[in-house]
């Protein structure tokens, strides 16, 4: 694998490998990229997610890894701007999962929920303004979301017993334990469910009329 002149490995078919920049904050909050040997803001940041540069931030004193600490305060940031994008029941739920037996699960479904929307955005949203005609997607998605938060509860309904105790809140928890073949039948249930919605969200992304 060759060497490009600044250092990073050139990938098959010339194309540089993107290397992850290091931002450094300092004491003083304030922001210094090291690839351009400038300051920068939070906003210089959110420009930089949205172009795809990957960056990582570490504490300039310490060297201890603050991304996800200033990732969350960008946010924050264009939350309080009025771009809000997060619910609040969305963010009570969350809250609730933190500390939680099940808080393991959810890491993992958000992030393979969101990359499977990246993937398939520019179609869906081709799609969906054909398909909705006075609906706007937005409302669609909303709907898609709250199925998928119930397609959800369901499946952590179902592995609550194995993690040794209902969970706080979740709707439809059955305690009785003659319950086993109820719960086979509701899990076959949600797979079919899932599958369902696998299947119309590829169908949307498909259509190209």
């Amino acid at each position: 694998m060759a060497e490009t002149e600044n250092g990073g490995s050139e990938q098959p078919g010339g194309q540089a490998a993107a290397e992850l920049v290091t931002i450094k904050k300092y004491a003083n909050r304030r922001l210094y990229n090291t690839a351009t040997s400038s300051y920068v803001t939070l906003d210089h940041l959110s420009e930089m997610v949205r172009e795809g540069i990957d960056f990582v931030v570490q504490d300039a004193k310490t060297g201890d890894d603050i991304t996800r600490s200033v990732l969350t305060q960008i946010i924050f940031e264009q939350e309080s701007k009025g771009q809000s994008m997060l619910p609040v029941q969305f963010l009570r739920r969350l809250i609730r999962f933190y500390g939680d037996s099940m808080q393991g699960f959810l890491p993992p479904y958000l992030e393979m929920s969101m990359e499977s929307f990246t993937k398939s955005q520019e179609q869906m949203r081709e799609s969906l303004s054909r398909t909705f005609g006075g609906r706007t997607p937005m409302a669609a998605f909303e709907e898609q979301a709250q199925r998928n938060m119930e397609l959800f509860q369901k499946a952590m309904t179902m592995w609550t017993p194995f993690a040794g105790g209902a969970m706080p809140g979740m709707p439809g928890v059955r305690t009785d334990e003659g319950d086993e073949a109820s719960k086979d039948e509701q899990l076959t249930e949600l797979r079919k469910q899932m599958e369902a919605m696998q299947k119309q969200l590829a169908a949307l992304a498909d259509r190209k009329s």
